[in-house]
């Protein structure tokens, strides 16, 4: 969700800035992306290791807070996200959200998504192990009552790609701030602007 769905990467970045300042730590950019699409629990351990002397749930809640009032205001949808959902609607492709984070912020991306695009989400609180485990790929292939072999999984980081890969899904990695690994077992797209389902069908042809 986060930096493929919609460009909140700097939302969170910016979060965290706020709170280590607060604290009397000092944080950096490269640290935050470090820390995309990595668990809350990760980004916590982090933090506190930045200076902030809060607990880690105290850090979580206080992060996911400001993010999420941010999107109540905007949510900024990446590039030809909203086009290629609508054609996923239209065709009655069953689709789900797979995030490290929380659903309240999952629940209000799905809201302002093309009505009926979502049938469920999967957050890292529904699964034993979280990315890059393939755990939250296989929760939500069973989910969607779908083989996981016949999933898409689109990500833009390190940890969401392994999980998309470990789980068997088709994973296309669209990049966005994370630095992504040499490619490897999964499409790389630049962008989804101008992409449809025909584009994703011919990848499923192709394995």
């Amino acid at each position: 969700m986060d930096g493929t769905l919609i460009d909140s990467e700097p939302i969170w970045i910016a979060q965290q800035f706020a709170l280590v300042e607060h604290h009397g730590g000092t944080w950096s950019h490269r640290q935050g992306l470090e820390l995309v699409g990595s668990d809350m629990h990760e980004t916590a351990d982090a933090m506190r290791a930045a200076g902030v002397v809060l607990d880690a749930t105290s850090i979580i809640a206080t992060l996911e807070a400001g993010v999420i009032e941010a999107l109540a205001q905007d949510v900024p949808w990446r590039p030809g996200v909203l086009d290629l959902l609508c054609d996923v609607r239209s065709s009655g492709i069953p689709a789900a959200i797979v995030t490290t984070s929380a659903h309240e912020m999952a629940d209000l991306v799905a809201r302002s998504a093309p009505e009926g695009t979502f049938t469920c989400i999967v957050g890292s609180q529904d699964v034993r192990r979280s990315k890059p485990h393939p755990d939250p790929y296989l929760e939500a292939a069973r989910l969607l009552d779908v083989s996981i072999a016949d999933c898409v999984a689109i990500e833009d980081s390190p940890n969401g790609l392994a999980s998309a890969v470990a789980s068997g899904a088709v994973a296309i990695a669209v990049p966005n701030d994370a630095h992504l690994p040499t490619p490897g077992s999964w499409h790389v797209w630049p962008t989804l602007q101008g992409r449809t389902v025909a584009d994703v069908e011919g990848l499923m042809r192709g394995r």
